[in-house]
């Protein structure tokens, strides 16, 4: 897996205040309401990476194969967090269930099973955004 940690620069787009609708087209209004800067997205810069997600166990989590993923490993992960995990040395991106009787790892298909956290495990990051590429 090849890990990019980004420089810091700015990077600022043109943001629009009106929302598309996704359901019936309604007049579009070209107000730009402002620039956004896509360091936004990252509030701990030096613990921030990306990584790309595959395979297909968290799609009802809305993350596709090939999917950008945003991490931060400054971030506590706590119960229903995104994370990602390494267990016996792999890395892997499942959702994070704490209970009082342990923490398991599940996936987001139920065609894949839950995955006990062992002592050799341990969570790596905590995805913050996914980007996907639609075309």
């Amino acid at each position: 897996m090849n890990i990019y940690i980004p420089t810091i620069s700015e990077l600022n787009l043109p943001f629009y205040a009106s929302c598309v609708p996704a359901g019936f087209p309604s007049p579009a209004e070209d107000y730009e309401e402002g620039r956004l800067d896509l360091n936004d997205f990252i509030e701990h810069p030096s613990a921030t990476f990306f990584v790309r997600a595959s395979g297909d166990s968290m799609i009802e989590a809305g993350i596709y194969p090939g999917d950008l993923l945003i991490v931060d490993r400054s971030l506590e992960a706590r119960h229903n967090s995104i994370v990602i995990a390494v267990i016996n040395g792999e890395m892997t991106l499942k959702r994070l269930i704490k209970r009082a009787e342990g923490s398991y790892l599940k996936a987001d298909n139920p065609s894949y099973p839950n995955i006990a956290l062992t002592e050799d495990s341990y969570i790596w990051g905590v995805v913050k955004n996914s980007v996907r590429d639609l075309e």
